[in-house]
């Protein structure tokens, strides 16, 4: 347990950002899951607008360390070409 005021001060922050970081994970991999489902459906347009609005997203959550940039370089990239593979 802390005993200086600023280790507790810091491990309420760690808490804080703690939470903040899991929603905004969870957001990241709902857009990610409405993608994937388009794709498994079939529906080519659909999984294309789907990922319009999921690239934003992956990109916000590794501007702001929730991601490393390389995990959503890599994400984006299988998204992508999984769509480009559909007939």
């Amino acid at each position: 347990m802390a005993h200086h005021k600023s280790a507790k001060k810091r491990i309420r922050r760690n808490d804080r950002r703690a939470d903040i970081n899991g929603d905004r994970r969870n957001r990241t991999r709902t857009f990610v899951k409405l993608v994937e489902t388009a794709i498994e459906s079939g529906d080519k347009p659909a999984a294309q607008e789907a990922l319009r609005a999921a690239q934003p997203e992956l990109a916000k959550g590794a501007s702001r360390g929730v991601f490393h940039r390389n995990t959503v370089a890599r994400k984006m990239s299988r998204l992508s070409a999984r769509i480009k593979a559909m007939a």
